[in-house]
């Protein structure tokens, strides 16, 4: 585990301003006993405070009852996903069902600071903290912002294994590792010794945990990772009908692709099959890494599919439970995928290399 910065505390305050923490914790607590401080000393204990980055300790709140039950929920993707055709649309659903379930009212957070931004700090100032915790979830955050949640006293759990450095934080993710190395493990089964995999180019942490499968299944098949081919795609229009025509005459035989944030890779790949003439799967098979975006299924892929709403409930489940502790440490879950047969895979063409018939 990576060591975090000590938090400052109200001695530290007391300490450099010279006055007691008893009279730190009046200024802090901003109640009507706090006038009985002199004006001098309230203005340089506050200095002082934003000096050390100190921040209320929102656990002695809960000793004193200061709890709201409200939980929030923040978005870093730029629209809330409130459409039921939006890939975050579950985990909304299933955060909002534990959250009832636990008798807390959710508060959506959803404006933002710039055209294209979504920031959780204003002015240095979290806006989270109106509620007693926050689930967090989208693709494309802000890694300042989540290292300072992680090191700030506010209990947070993010939908999806997220890193930032010097810190870990709480998360509830998918198993990408596990479920794109089955995939690999049931091409191999079919028959299938040379594959190619097209993955998102961001190189963000989903994207990762899928590569770390694929090479997982390759090593189980005894296969050297020399021999697949990867494409990174940054614009699906690179997902021609000439790089799938070359795969396949170079004896490519399956294709793994990981979808994007919406159906543009998905469809690039149907359309440059079908441009190249090969046919899926009697030509080559293929297999999603993970849901259609978009919620459709056309055709009818051979995937994995994520267990969103589980997710969501569970967030809202650790998000309690360091509500209720008083450790700070973070909670990790990863659940598993489900696999989705489809009609997307198929035995490898006759005469294909290596991969004639079931091994």
């Amino acid at each position: 585990m990576n060591a975090q910065r000590r938090r400052p505390t109200q001695v530290d305050i007391a300490r450099r301003v010279g006055v007691s923490q008893a009279t730190v914790s009046l200024v802090i607590s901003g109640g009507p006993a706090s006038s009985n401080v002199a004006e001098e000393t309230r203005q340089a204990v506050l200095q002082a405070a934003a000096e050390l980055g100190y921040t209320v300790n929102a656990a002695a709140r809960r000793l004193k009852g200061g709890r709201s039950r409200m939980l929030g929920l923040y978005t870093f993707e730029s629209v809330f996903p409130v459409d039921q055709r939006d890939f975050y649309f579950p985990f909304l659903l299933g955060v909002e069902e534990a959250t009832a379930r636990q008798g807390y009212d959710l508060l959506l957070f959803s404006s933002t600071t710039g055209a294209d931004s979504r920031r959780i700090y204003t002015d240095g100032v979290n806006r989270l903290k109106v509620a007693d915790g926050c689930v967090l979830l989208g693709r494309h955050l802000d890694r300042d912002d989540l290292a300072d949640l992680v090191h700030e006293d506010f209990p947070f759990v993010f939908i999806g294994r997220r890193e930032v450095p010097g810190g870990n934080l709480s998360y509830v993710g998918a198993d990408y590792v596990g479920a794109t190395r089955d995939m690999v493990r049931m091409l191999v089964a079919q028959g299938h010794r040379r594959l190619a995999y097209l993955k998102l180019s961001d190189e963000l942490e989903p994207t990762r945990d899928r590569e770390e499968g694929f090479r997982l299944g390759l090593d189980d098949a005894g296969i050297a990772a020399g021999d697949a081919r990867v494409h990174p795609v940054g614009d699906a229009h690179s997902i021609t009908s000439d790089l799938l025509r070359d795969w396949v005459s170079s004896g490519v035989t399956a294709l793994l692709v990981e979808p994007g944030e919406d159906d543009a890779t998905i469809s690039a790949v149907a359309a440059a099959a079908d441009a190249a003439g090969i046919g899926i799967p009697s030509d080559c098979s293929v297999v999603l890494l993970g849901d259609p975006p978009l919620g459709e299924s056309s055709p009818d892929w051979t995937r994995y599919s994520l267990p969103r709403e589980e997710m969501g409930r569970e967030a809202v489940r650790l998000l309690l439970d360091l509500l209720d502790s008083d450790d700070r440490e973070p909670r990790q879950l990863s659940l598993a995928c489900t696999p989705v047969p489809g009609a997307s895979v198929g035995a490898p063409p006759s005469g294909a290399p290596d991969g004639v018939g079931p091994r």
